[in-house]
């Protein structure tokens, strides 16, 4: 095996469509998307409307890569991921999806080649439409609130010091899923799921 290092042809961010959920906590797989995209030069990835979502195609280090934000809602991701997986026949195992999660603070990640849904409904969605839970997962941590303000806090926006933290987290995920594709899972989990964000500095004497 080599480690996943060509496998992946596919990466998925989970989010909500519509300007209102820009930049919510909910909408981290979108945000990532973007900031991969930002890195490339202008022209290298061409945008369609496919599989009810924006499929961006282009290469990297020459060869064929798909990114792909769902435009259906959070809980029905797989009925965007799976139809365009099937169309362009990429296994379980060559996606790569993003998403937000509860169960790990703000400033965490994790990269995970398998597993359960953690209670993330798009992950869910994505693994009955799929049939498998052979896909990769980069999660990115959001903390938890209060309890019975879960959906509150899920479509809540970064502000203050959350904001400055997850600058950094936005930056480490993007770094993390270039990672992935250029040394493969084991490399990247290694690196990215003890990363941390830096210590923020003491107000300027």
């Amino acid at each position: 095996m080599n480690d996943g290092r060509e496998e992946i042809r596919l990466v998925v961010g989970l989010g909500n469509p519509g300007s209102e959920y820009d930049g919510t906590r909910h909408n981290v797989g979108f945000m990532v998307i973007d900031r991969l995209l930002a890195a490339f030069p202008a022209g290298r990835f061409e945008e369609k409307h496919v599989a009810e979502s924006r499929v961006f195609t282009g290469n990297f280090r020459g060869r064929s890569l798909i990114l792909q934000k769902p435009l259906t809602f959070m809980n029905l991701s797989g009925n965007a991921v799976a139809p365009l997986a099937r169309k362009l026949e990429i296994a379980p195992e060559a996606i790569l999806v993003i998403s937000d999660d509860l169960d790990l603070p703000l400033g965490r990640l994790r990269l995970r080649a398998g597993g359960a849904d953690g209670g993330h409904n798009g992950l869910k969605s994505i693994i009955a439409e799929l049939g498998s839970a052979s896909f990769k997962r980069l999660r990115v941590g959001i903390g938890r609130p209060k309890p019975g303000e879960t959906v509150d806090y899920v479509l809540s926006k970064f502000e203050g010091g959350d904001a400055e933290t997850f600058e950094a987290v936005l930056a480490a995920s993007a770094d993390a899923v270039r990672a992935v594709l250029t040394g493969g899972m084991s490399r990247a989990m290694n690196k990215f799921n003890a990363w941390a964000p830096p210590e923020k500095s003491e107000t300027n004497q």
